[in-house]
């Protein structure tokens, strides 16, 4: 795919980009893909993958702080190789934060950062409140980016209160540039851990579900509950007029070679009867789910909270293309019942056994979910939302070591990686909205030479900008 024909703001990097430091890191590499990628297709492999989606147990441990991490790219990799080095049993992991300066040049109010709003020790914060109004719908479905520059940006930028100001319009400048900055930071981060260590990422790109986007961003838990009730036309027409949108975001950071899952996180369906569910949640999730999923893509959906009462529309995915992480509180058995044979579950360890436990305790834990849960593959084991980072060292290492021992399948090679699926459906995605497309702006040029060369660089941009509106 050349650059003008499509809008990647990924860290997605090919094969032949990657010069691995020797042929034993690409052989660890592509045997830790190839193991991850069968694990979520519910195909044979050699072993229970070590697939962490997050790790902070790794930022406890590194010796420096969230804020250092979030502000300081090459203390972020730092942490990562060193880690990774420290314990090469681990197939995959990340750690879930954000650079921090991207927030900062638009003083992003929705985010609590470390150092900077709150202690520098402590995870970054997530602030939910009503930004939008509850009569304010029309507007957010009829016009989004007039919404959004006109009610939203100065409620949630706090340099942008001054709207027209020189102080506002070189916010938003900067912000274009923090956001080509931290493209290229993620990129040069997977390709260092992919030549110098081996390590895969664990996801790429991300979609959201309409109605957790409509409630987190916009009108917070309180908010929506009392919109369901009073206005539920209104909450349904505007996660059917989000998702376009949110498709084209999350197929500019989506692997272009389809190697590793979208990342999802859910929020608000641990708050939803089945019947609110089914009525305001799964329609539009699914609809958008099941697009990329037939484009080719596979997702890693963290199942926040207790999704007891929902699990039964995983099923309703293709066999082997959605790794559900479940929460803490919630029974991995009765999880591995409902939707187990159709997709693979990560969990299974609890939290205060990592924390509070201690390596025995680990291991025959592990040694159950093996047994049980693992018995056919289709298990990674982790803790309710991650590792946690007050785990015990010591139970860390247990609970590696027991997954080398009882989630052995083979004596076999872990699968070779896979790419590029073909897609199981012609599926044909929204086009993506611009704010001036190019044939109102061609109108003010002359254009004496070659349109095209013109127009698909000023497309692109259109489309990157329109994207990074609709993404905040």
């Amino acid at each position: 795919m050349g650059l003008f024909h499509g809008i990647k703001t990924n860290q997605a990097i090919n094969d032949q980009e990657v010069f691995y430091m020797s042929e034993e890191i690409k052989r660890l590499f592509n045997q830790r893909l190839g193991r991850y990628q069968a694990a979520i297709a519910m195909e044979p492999t050699d072993r229970v993958p070590t697939a962490f989606q997050t790790l902070y147990f790794a930022i406890k441990n590194s010796g420096y702080n969230y804020q250092q991490i979030m502000y300081d790219p090459e203390i972020w990799l730092k942490v990562k190789l060193d880690f990774s080095r420290k314990y090469p049993e681990v197939d995959i992991f990340r750690i879930n934060l954000l650079w921090a300066p991207s927030f900062d040049v638009t003083d992003y109010r929705i985010f609590k950062v470390p150092g900077r709003d709150i202690s520098e020790k402590s995870l970054q914060q997530f602030d939910e409140t009503e930004y939008m109004k509850a009569d304010e719908y029309r507007m957010f479905i009829d016009d989004p980016v007039g919404f959004r520059m006109e009610r939203y940006f100065p409620r949630v930028f706090g340099e942008y209160e001054g709207k027209g100001s020189v102080r506002s319009h070189m916010a938003f400048l900067k912000s274009g540039m923090a956001q080509g900055i931290n493209n290229a930071i993620n990129r040069e981060r997977a390709a260092r851990l992919a030549s110098e260590v081996g390590l895969p990422v664990p996801v790429m790109g991300n979609f959201v579900a309409p109605f957790d986007y409509l409630s987190d961003r916009f009108r917070g838990l309180n908010g929506i509950i009392r919109d369901m009730f009073r206005q539920p036309d209104n909450v349904k027409e505007a996660c059917e007029a989000i998702l376009p949108d949110l498709l084209n975001i999350t197929l500019a950071g989506a692997d272009p070679l389809k190697r590793y899952p979208i990342f999802v996180a859910t929020h608000k369906p641990c708050f939803l009867s089945p019947k609110q569910f089914d009525d305001f949640y799964w329609p539009t999730f699914k609809k958008g789910m099941m697009m990329l999923i037939e484009a080719g893509y596979t997702f890693r959906v963290f199942l926040e909270g207790n999704w007891e009462a929902h699990w039964h529309h995983i099923a309703e995915f293709p066999k082997g293309t959605v790794l559900c992480d479940i929460d803490n509180g919630t029974d991995i058995f009765k999880a591995k019942e409902a939707f187990g044979h159709k997709q693979c579950i990560a969990g299974g360890m609890p939290d205060q056994t990592l924390i509070f436990g201690s390596p025995e305790q680990v291991r025959a834990r592990v040694k159950l979910l093996c047994e049980t849960v693992g018995k056919d593959g289709g298990l990674i084991i982790r803790g309710g939302t991650n590792v946690p980072e007050d785990t015990k060292p010591e139970n860390f290492r247990a609970l590696l070591d027991a997954i080398m021992e009882y989630g052995k399948y083979s004596d076999g090679p872990a699968p070779e990686p896979k790419s590029m699926p073909k897609p199981s459906g012609n599926v044909e995605f929204p086009q993506a909205r611009m704010v001036t497309p190019w044939e109102v702006k061609k109108a003010d040029w002359k254009l004496p030479g070659d349109e095209e060369l013109i127009r698909r660089p000023w497309e692109m941009l259109e489309k990157m900008a329109y994207n990074w509106l609709i993404a905040r």
